[in-house]
């Protein structure tokens, strides 16, 4: 087995992404001042980097080969000098930050989250193009830290991608915390003069000392040569695979980020593994199922989903939610803002009698991050949706929101009952 890479083993997530991005979130949460703060990513960094690194993989039979790769025919790349060709190609090259198309950025220092932990000083001020994910961590963990900061959002809401509900709280923390959001708004030009960014948002200007742009990704295929694999792309770049991770050549797969399926460190992960067993194992396929993947957003409040929203849920399913501030342990925390969302499907025999089949969950609030892995086991395991009802946990626990919410399908509980999907934009 060989391992090709340019780049140091371990990748996005690693050293410029989630890593770094939750140790910062987490030392500006403690009071650390930025260079502290800094110091502690460095320090995360490198001691996950060191688990992960060519000498342990070697170690474990792995030959890493640390160059970059060209495709030269099917299965066969060039490393330098070297032609290696293998029955079976895995291809997890990744993403990078996408450039949008704003005037004069491209001439000015920008960060993107490859970069933005490479700062040395401070920064006073900070405008954040994007209110993605990215765009709303680091500008949480900004603004505790003591910069001002705006985040400038094209689309009516930040995380746009969540229950708009999520998005409202999200929103409203950034803001009561000083953070200056700008919703349906174009960055329409960037100029960097005199150690300082000149910002045109619409017809406002906004003067800072740092621009982050965080708008989404592009693949990472140029130089690859895909086409001497027989490997097929979309028009944006992204490989195309069907539900086994194979590309368009019989024997080469695409795994992570390259797939556009889900840009999320532990979806690669998954995909990884889906691949590789696909590839080894003569005569069984695994199919990578992205509707059980979870995503969490570690702002204040914590964001986290799995599956569909309300607005993609079927006519007939089932939604089933509690409020955070119903769960005894968050109040005790001081922090009884948030909820838990359940929506299901009747099942085939059963209906709704048993609670259906769980198909997607948002819970906003302290530990999201850590709750919504209870729904993801649910959908992994195909139990039935009402099993999260029936669970007992320990008292007082983070956890028992959701069998809050879940007794809700069966009975009205503290005045609640499920009810049909809303249709929330």
């Amino acid at each position: 087995m060989a391992l090709v890479s340019d780049a140091p083993l371990g990748g996005d997530c690693t050293f410029t992404g989630c890593v770094p991005s939750k140790s910062l979130i987490e030392a500006s949460r403690q009071g650390h001042t930025f260079t502290e703060a800094m110091n502690h990513v460095a320090s995360v960094v490198g001691a996950i980097a060191s688990t992960e690194s060519a000498a342990v993989l070697r170690r474990e039979g792995v030959d890493v080969i640390e160059t970059r790769a060209e495709f030269v025919a099917t299965r066969t790349v060039a490393v330098g000098s070297r032609r290696v060709t293998a029955r079976r190609v895995i291809i997890a090259t990744g993403s990078r930050p996408a450039l949008p198309p704003i005037a004069g950025l491209s001439d000015t220092p920008y960060l993107t989250n490859e970069s933005f932990f490479e700062q040395q000083h401070q920064p006073s001020s900070i405008v954040i193009v994007g209110g993605g994910p990215v765009g709303c961590e680091l500008g949480e963990a900004m603004r505790r830290l003591g910069s001002q900061v705006t985040i400038v959002e094209s689309g009516s809401r930040l995380l746009s991608k969540f229950e708009p509900d999520a998005s409202t709280a999200v929103t409203a923390s950034l803001r009561a915390r000083g953070v200056d959001v700008r919703l349906s708004s174009l960055v329409t030009s960037i100029h960097h003069e005199r150690n300082e960014f000149v910002v045109s948002i619409g017809d406002d200007i906004v003067r800072s000392e740092a621009v982050l742009v965080a708008t989404g990704r592009v693949p990472n295929t140029a130089g690859l040569k895909l086409e001497s694999a027989g490997v097929k792309c979309d028009p944006q770049g992204w490989i195309r695979t069907n539900r086994w991770l194979r590309t368009s050549e019989r024997g080469t797969y695409a795994a992570g980020d390259i797939t556009a399926h889900d840009m999320l460190s532990h979806a690669a992960d998954e995909m990884g593994r889906m691949a590789a067993w696909t590839a080894l194992r003569p005569g069984r396929r695994y199919a990578y199922v992205g509707n059980r993947i979870p995503q969490a957003v570690f702002t204040t409040p914590e964001v986290a989903t799995i599956g569909l929203t309300e607005a993609q849920a079927p006519s007939n399913a089932r939604v089933a939610e509690a409020l955070m501030s119903s769960n005894d342990r968050a109040v005790a925390a001081g922090a009884p803002d948030g909820f838990a969302r359940l929506i299901a499907k009747p099942g085939l025999v059963t209906r709704h009698r048993a609670g259906g089949r769980l198909i997607g969950a948002t819970v906003v609030g302290q530990n999201a991050g850590e709750l919504i892995n209870e729904a993801a086991l649910i959908m992994r395991s195909g139990a039935y949706a009402g099993r999260l009802a029936q669970t007992v946990r320990a008292y007082p626990s983070w956890s028992t929101v959701m069998q809050k919410a879940a007794a809700r399908w069966f009975y009205e509980y503290e005045g609640e009952a499920a009810r049909p999907p809303r249709r929330m934009q």
